[in-house]
């Protein structure tokens, strides 16, 4: 079964004039249900992630000031969001959902948050509409508890995942594989195990042949037992943000052959959805779904 991280608290913690990035979290969910793709029955709603398994990947004294609501001015405006309370509660309870999504996925192959690819938060710092860095949680949860040894993130959003690269840079059991804009944010890069930077305007050939002689590699090299696949559709080049050139049926060729890879080596997979900003909504929640429907076609 497709199980799907979802709850009402994704949808509308900001101020009204700070909903548009939220909105995407109600309608995929909406669009899948409406084309049978998906029951209620597959959507499923997380918990809080407790604070001791937060703080095995993030900072104590980072970790407290958000909490508390205590962090500074400057560290607020580094992360693009007015700190309230019930935007630290969605970061807390999108971690728990990629996490339940763990076991659902050595349960069923994969499984989805709605949310999540908070991949700009480091150890100690939130960045980027970032807080908590969902997949680095639930890496760090399932080495903890001694439920798999090495792990693989492939972070395919646009921009690079400079948090998840720093938290995971001295730990051999993860390898972190970025493929981003070069130009893009963030402009101080971090340094993943394998970085791929692409240039302003890279196309469907281009970017689907730089991946797939690329990824079957590092699976084979790695051999890992978990994959967190970080699927943002800001690659399209509709995107206001992405500078690359990606079409929709770029994109979900894309999300393809990750799963395709991840299903024949017979590695449970955690998706999180990562970023999309194209003004017209449609084109963000299409992008999703697909992946949901490949997924569907795949391992259904």
């Amino acid at each position: 079964m497709l199980k799907i991280a979802f709850d009402p608290v994704y949808i509308h913690p900001l101020p009204d004039g700070h909903r548009f990035p939220m909105l995407k979290y109600e309608l995929i969910p909406g669009q899948l249900l409406h084309e049978g793709v998906i029951t209620a029955e597959n959507l499923f709603s997380p918990a809080e992630c407790p604070e001791d398994i937060i703080l095995l990947t993030h900072d104590a004294n980072y970790w407290a000031d958000l909490r508390d609501l205590t962090l500074s001015p400057k560290e607020v405006r580094r992360t693009g969001f007015p700190l309230s309370a019930r935007l630290v509660e969605r970061e807390i309870r999108i971690a728990q959902g990629t996490i339940d999504g763990c076991h659902f996925a050595f349960d069923y192959g994969i499984a989805f948050n709605i949310a999540g690819g908070t991949h700009h938060a480091g150890s100690n710092w939130g960045e980027g509409f970032c807080l908590l860095n969902d997949q680095a949680i639930a890496a760090n949860y399932l080495l903890n508890k001694n439920l798999v040894a090495s792990v693989l993130i492939i972070d395919l959003d646009v921009h690079q995942g400079n948090g998840t690269a720093q938290i995971f840079e001295h730990d051999p059991r993860v390898y972190t594989l970025s493929m981003h804009g070069a130009n893009n944010f963030p402009y101080r890069k971090e340094r993943s195990d394998k970085d791929i930077d692409l240039a302003d305007g890279t196309c469907d050939d281009e970017y689907l042949s730089i991946l797939k002689q690329t990824l079957p590699q590092i699976i084979d090299q790695h051999k890992p037992d978990f994959i967190f696949y970080l699927s943002g559709v800001d690659v399209l080049a509709t995107d206001k943000l992405g500078r690359l050139s990606l079409t929709r049926e770029g994109c979900m060729e894309r999300d393809r052959f990750v799963l395709e890879q991840c299903y024949s080596s017979s590695i449970p997979v955690q998706v999180s959805m990562g970023g999309g900003y194209s003004p017209n909504i449609l084109d963000i929640v299409e992008a999703h779904c697909n992946t949901y429907r490949i997924a569907n076609n795949i391992y259904f």
